[in-house]
């Protein structure tokens, strides 16, 4: 199992996670958003966006008493490394099949890509 893979089936790695936080937070989202999206639970998402924050890949926004967080330029340049990683890491099997982001991390995206193999 490829654990770069866009959906893997096993346990989920950290980069993995942060990747899908950042997707999640392109376009602002709330903690239990993300805590839901990435099925997590209360002390690891904290653990997670407490580290993103550290490092600058996300920013929190103080809107009406409530904390939004937000993917930073430096978040949106790790998530497009990530997935060209991903991309790199593929096997060909991998790259015969057909690939599509998750189902909720669709909600807002108006056109699926999908990556199949040229014959």
């Amino acid at each position: 199992m490829n654990p770069w893979a866009s959906h893997p089936s096993k346990r989920r790695d950290r980069l993995y996670i942060m990747a899908e936080i950042l997707e999640i937070a392109k376009n602002r989202a709330l903690k239990t958003q993300i805590m839901y999206k990435t099925g997590t639970n209360f002390t690891q998402i904290n653990n997670h966006l407490k580290f993103m924050l550290e490092i600058n890949l996300l920013k929190k926004i103080k809107q009406d008493d409530k904390s939004i967080y937000k993917a930073t330029k430096k978040g949106l340049d790790f998530l497009q490394r990530y997935h060209e990683l991903a991309k790199l890491l593929r096997t060909e099997e991998e790259i015969g099949k057909i690939k599509m982001l998750p189902s909720h991390l669709l909600r807002n995206v108006n056109s699926i890509v999908y990556i199949a193999k040229d014959h």
